[in-house]
């Protein structure tokens, strides 16, 4: 066989091995999905705690699946890590208080979360002033 026609067989086998391990692929990908459109999840549920890695499970007629999930350890809010706001500015610090509170709007409800269009929430006020003796010059001492 001439080295042309040996490279031209080569090519061909290449690309039927690669076409039936895309077709292998893409069945793998129909078996694991679900025809089902309408999914009811239920909220992130840390394995240990009150933060972490969990799961979330979720129905659908009657299949039912477990999605691996995460709820960050910082997150403490009680809107809990499903429904994402968009948050303005800090207001001032109220004298009262001795808090300061900022409102968000619902901008996105994960997983068919059950969540508030607006909420507050407030933190206390920084100390007032910091003392400033690291920054002074040495200047200012006679």
């Amino acid at each position: 066989m001439q080295p042309r026609g040996l490279l031209l067989l080569l090519a061909l086998l290449l690309l039927a091995v690669t076409t039936e391990a895309g077709k292998a692929k893409k069945d793998k990908v129909k078996k694991d999905g679900s025809e089902c459109q309408d999914w009811r999840w239920g909220p992130c549920v840390p394995n240990s705690k009150d933060c972490g890695l969990g799961y979330r499970e979720g129905t659908c007629g009657d299949e039912s699946k477990k999605l691996k999930c995460k709820i960050p350890c910082n997150w403490k809010k009680k809107f809990g890590a499903d429904c994402k706001y968009k948050f303005e500015s800090w207001g001032g610090c109220s004298a009262q208080t001795g808090v300061k509170t900022r409102s968000g709007i619902l901008k996105k409800a994960l997983y068919n979360a059950q969540c508030e269009e607006i909420v507050y929430v407030s933190k206390p006020c920084a100390s007032k002033m910091k003392s400033k003796s690291k920054g002074e010059s040495p200047a200012s001492h006679p």
